[in-house]
C-alpha cells in the first residue's frame, strides 16, 4: 500500500474533535460548526437550514455530522437541501471530519456540517 500525504493549499483541514468542538485550522470552535474549503462558521444545528441552503453555489455535497452516532438527517432539513441541489450524506461526526478532508484535499466541492461529539 503506498501512503500520501494530504496536503491543503486552499482549505484548513479539520484537525480535530472531542466532548462539544472542533478543532479547525489551528482553532477550537464550540458547538455546531460548517466547515468549507473557505473556513468556518458556527451552525445552528439541524433547525438551521437557511444555513446550508446559502452554500448552494459553493458546494455539491454536504457532509453531515451528526454527533457520535449516525442519525437520519431530519425530513425537513433534507428536503430544503435536496430542493437547492445539495446532496447530503449523514454520518457519525468523526467519519464526517475524515471524509471532509479527504475531499477538500482533493479539490473536491465540499462542506461539512458537524454536530460536535
Amino acid at each position: 500500500m503506498e501512503l500520501n500525504e494530504m496536503s491543503f493549499p486552499d482549505a484548513q483541514p479539520i484537525e480535530g474533535y472531542g466532548p462539544g468542538f472542533i478543532r479547525i485550522g489551528g482553532q477550537r470552535r464550540d458547538g455546531p460548526q460548517i466547515v468549507t474549503a473557505t473556513g468556518a462558521r458556527n451552525w445552528g444545528g439541524l433547525d438551521d437550514a437557511a444555513s446550508l441552503v446559502a452554500l448552494a453555489d459553493a458546494v455539491d455535497v454536504i457532509l453531515m455530522g451528526m454527533g457520535e452516532e449516525i442519525a437520519p438527517v431530519p425530513r425537513a432539513l433534507r428536503e430544503a437541501l435536496e430542493e437547492a441541489g445539495l446532496g447530503v450524506e449523514p454520518m457519525r461526526t468523526p467519519s464526517a471530519c475524515r471524509t471532509y478532508n479527504v475531499l477538500v484535499s482533493e479539490g473536491r466541492r465540499v462542506a461539512a456540517a458537524l454536530l460536535p461529539v
